[in-house]
């Protein structure tokens, strides 16, 4: 039997996020590492620079608290909610003060997980040609191609750099303790930035038995052997979704453009739902008994598969 990896969340977090550390905190909609998220703003890192595809509510919140001092990203916005004024106030006046931020596209920033990944200096992407993003962003470069073109002649085309962070935050359905991760519904850039960064944090929303993994390979995402800490923490990605636990929580989405445009609503939010709190449990307790009676799923059960040979 392998080595247990599971680690509560205050552990983890203080064991593999120092101040200064590029931190990717992906879930593509889904699966959003939230309660990763409280958890660093409670331990007060700071001068994190933060990557994510999508940041919305967990990334405006960490900016609030001062974590972040710079944002790699393809998209960032409450999902299409609205905007995040924290974010809003630090890029455009430095309120509290500054955020750097590094722009691409969604495969402009996949295509950086993926180079990341597979030890890549680069990896190109012709969707840039014609768009803006590479004026306003010194890293997305031209190289010319080592094959002619399919006219002969020679082709430049754009490329991006890998990304290796020091520290991935990832949320997913279940795992073992030995941290061979399980994950269906929207994946997003899981497996890409497990395999990317230098160390891995997957947070669960239940750990089982190895029997359990091993009844389903094909479903695990993630292998162990790349992950650090495996932290079983239910309901860790309210108020985004874990598909088949519980639903994405679109009251708290429309609820948070009013608290954000008011830095002293937010700091009073702050210090409520994540200061003034021990940790992810004490969270759910505050939100109260029968919070997420509304957020249960209906079922939609997958057709077993039968993994027999002869």
């Amino acid at each position: 039997m392998s080595p247990s990896k599971q680690l509560t969340m205050r552990e983890a977090i203080a064991a593999f996020v120092e101040d200064g550390a590029t931190v990717a905190l992906e879930g593509f909609t889904h699966l959003i590492p939230v309660a990763a998220g409280h958890e660093l703003i409670r331990q007060r890192r700071r001068e994190l620079t933060l990557v994510r595809m999508t940041p919305d509510i967990v990334f405006d919140q960490l900016v609030a608290a001062g974590v972040a001092r710079k944002m790699i990203f393809s998209f960032t916005g409450n999902s299409s909610v609205g905007s995040l004024h924290a974010i809003r106030r630090a890029v455009e006046r430095r309120d509290p003060r500054g955020l750097e931020i590094e722009e691409y596209s969604h495969y402009g920033l996949l295509a950086r997980y993926l180079a990341g990944a597979a030890n890549l200096p680069f990896y190109p992407v012709r969707s840039y040609a014609g768009g803006d993003l590479p004026a306003h962003n010194p890293r997305i470069a031209k190289v010319t191609s080592p094959y002619p073109a399919s006219d002969g002649g020679v082709e430049e085309i754009y490329v991006v750099p890998p990304i290796r962070p020091d520290v991935a935050i990832l949320h997913a359905q279940r795992a073992d303790r030995a941290g061979n991760v399980q994950a269906w519904g929207i994946l997003g850039p899981l497996q890409e930035i497990a395999f990317a960064s230098a160390r891995t944090i997957v947070v669960v929303e239940e750990i089982v038995e190895d029997e359990v993994i091993r009844a389903d390979p094909n479903r695990t995402v993630i292998p162990g052997f790349v992950v650090d800490a495996v932290v079983e923490c239910p309901r860790g990605a309210h108020p985004s979704y874990a598909q088949g636990y519980y639903d994405r929580d679109n009251d708290f989405y429309r609820s948070w453009p009013e608290i954000s445009r008011d830095s002293a609503a937010l700091d009073r939010w702050l210090c409520e739902w994540v200061y003034d709190l021990p940790d992810h449990a004490a969270y759910l307790e505050k939100l109260g008994p029968g919070y997420f009676d509304r957020l249960i799923p209906e079922p939609a059960m997958s057709q077993p598969v039968d993994y027999g040979c002869a």
